[in-house]
């Protein structure tokens, strides 16, 4: 698959997702796998574009090419700006957010919600591929609800108004994350267009991948919650696609040593306090399936350091992989 200039050699693709898909997390799933991670999206409005939390979005350096950066928003000339922002900030694709279900960015007619006017979609779509001269790609759902299902109207503005590819997430934004992904829908939108088209919703292992891609037709696949506490899917999925047969999971060593690598990268990235803040989800994904996991979380969300943090994370793997009850203090 291609993306303007990038090739993009594996066909799975790591989906944004906000508070998640930062540096530190697509590094890990680039290095495991995934062909293309897209940012956590970035708010259009330049008011914000100097705050803290702005500048760490914003921070590419060192991230293997290409970077792609989602942006969100309503205003064309807003958004057509926020663009050449983040490519002069390092962004080689710009990615519109069409697709969020969220309440806060619906409401602010942001997100999936901008479905409902498409010509103010095609407004957007305009200004932004005009704008800059890297590629702009667009996520969006299949529509806002049940009877308002033009996600195929909007594939159609989309390749008209020069996007490069689009994603589409199999599901309305009534439904949020619910339901069964609709592939037929997608199908459809894949057939119409000659740009590549991303199939998105439910694919959370290389069989489901394998059978999305064939059901689509479609270029590749996007992997967003499968992916927490589970990098390596990705590498899994390219496995699959390539020789039709699964690999065997990751050891126990090898998820402590993933692990342990994303704690210090998270640390490193937002610095310490911070650091071991955000870690703690990531903690939880990733021990969810693990043994004593629930006594785990309990005192490792206590840790107020990165030592102490690094210390039971390593503590407990360590356990599991010598195949004994992990010892937890009462209190971190």
């Amino acid at each position: 698959m291609r993306i303007g200039p990038h090739s993009i050699d594996t066909p799975v693709v790591l989906a944004p997702m906000a508070g998640v898909t930062d540096k530190p997390f697509r590094q890990l799933c680039k290095r495991l796998g995934a062909g293309l991670a897209v940012s956590e999206m970035t708010i259009s409005d330049p008011r914000f574009w100097k705050t803290s939390k702005s500048r760490t979005r914003m921070d590419h350096a060192g991230e293997p090419a290409p970077v792609s950066v989602q942006i969100a928003g309503t205003e064309p000339g807003q958004l057509a700006e926020a663009a050449r922002y983040n490519v002069a900030h390092g962004a080689q694709i710009v990615d519109i957010n069409m697709g969020c279900p969220a309440k806060k960015v619906c409401n602010a007619w942001a997100g999936s919600a901008l479905m409902r006017d498409e010509a103010l979609v095609a407004r957007i779509l305009a200004a932004v591929v005009k704008s800059v001269d890297v590629p702009v790609t667009l996520k969006i759902r299949t529509g806002w609800n049940a009877e308002n299902r033009n996600a195929p109207a909007i594939a159609r503005i989309a390749e008209d108004c020069g996007i490069a590819a689009l994603a589409v997430h199999g599901r309305t934004r009534d439904q949020q994350y619910g339901g069964e992904a609709e592939y037929d829908t997608i199908a459809a939108i894949k057939s119409q267009l000659r740009i590549p088209v991303i199939a998105n919703g439910d694919i959370d292992s290389p069989r489901k991948a394998a059978f999305v891609l064939a059901r689509t037709g479609c270029d590749a696949v996007m992997v967003g919650r499968a992916a927490q506490g589970r990098p390596w899917i990705f590498r899994e999925i390219a496995h699959y696609l390539a020789t039709g047969t699964e690999p065997a999971p990751p050891s126990l060593q090898e998820v402590r040593d993933i692990l342990l690598g994303h704690l210090r990268a998270l640390h490193a990235h937002y610095g310490e306090q911070a650091g071991v803040r955000i870690a703690r989800k990531h903690l939880g994904w990733y021990a969810k399936d693990h043994p004593e996991n629930l006594a785990f979380r309990a005192v490792v969300n206590r840790a107020e350091t990165a030592e102490v943090q690094i210390a039971l994370t390593r503590g407990y793997f360590d356990a599991l992989v010598a195949g004994v009850a992990p010892e937890l203090p009462a209190a971190a």
